[in-house]
């Protein structure tokens, strides 16, 4: 078949059409069906299947976890319990807000009963925190080396939680006593809806 029997073909008569023509036109037209059906209905189908696929694999992985969840269910509440027992023992040590000027004489007659001489023992402002309140305390107390040692000692173990902080100890060197200048720290609970208040009394100055 030469060019000019390709340039002689009738579009309208297929039957005049070369062998040759006729199969070439007959394999275009079987992939053009193809393409068009692999296009239009195949394709949605495979996009379907790779969707339920992935679904498949994240129901998998959140049944995975959740079965473990469920077989360690027990250990979790016991963990549960345990931090709640921890939590309240915890916030017993906590004074309240009637308890708290209970807790500054607790700790003067820890000093006192030490034979301390509190220059200056002054409640601050409290400050509220996340869920507790703080209690700020200016304390300035002399006495002996073993003296204030014990005083601290003793009020680590009030049954309600006081710290100390930025200390600082000197010497008049005119006798065996040193001067001990603390901020001791307490804290209270804060329920919901509760706001740090101002704690009732009188604050300590100088006592010589």
């Amino acid at each position: 078949m030469t060019l000019d029997d390709l340039k002689n073909i009738d579009i309208n008569d297929l039957g005049s059409w070369p062998i040759p023509v006729k199969i070439g036109g007959i394999l275009l037209v079987c992939v053009a069906i193809l393409f068009a059906g692999y296009w239009f209905l195949i394709q949605g189908e495979l996009d379907e299947y790779s969707d339920a696929q992935n679904k498949e694999h994240s129901l998998r992985d959140t049944f995975m976890n959740k079965k473990g969840l469920a077989i360690n269910l027990p250990a979790y509440k016991e963990q549960m319990e345990e931090m709640e027992q921890t939590f309240g023992s915890l916030l017993r040590q906590l004074p309240n807000t009637t308890e708290v000027p209970d807790l500054l004489v607790d700790i003067t007659q820890a000093g006192l009963g030490r034979g301390l001489e509190f220059e200056l023992f002054r409640p601050e402002k409290e400050q509220p925190k996340d869920f507790y309140a703080e209690l700020p305390i200016s304390i300035q107390v002399r006495g002996t080396y073993h003296e204030l040692a014990q005083f601290v000692s003793d009020v680590a173990a009030l049954p309600r939680i006081v710290t100390f902080g930025d200390i600082t100890i000197t010497s008049s060197g005119k006798d065996n006593k040193l001067t001990l200048s603390a901020k001791a720290r307490t804290y209270r609970y804060l329920e919901e809806g509760d706001a740090a208040k101002p704690v009732k009394g009188k604050p300590r100055g100088r006592k010589r």
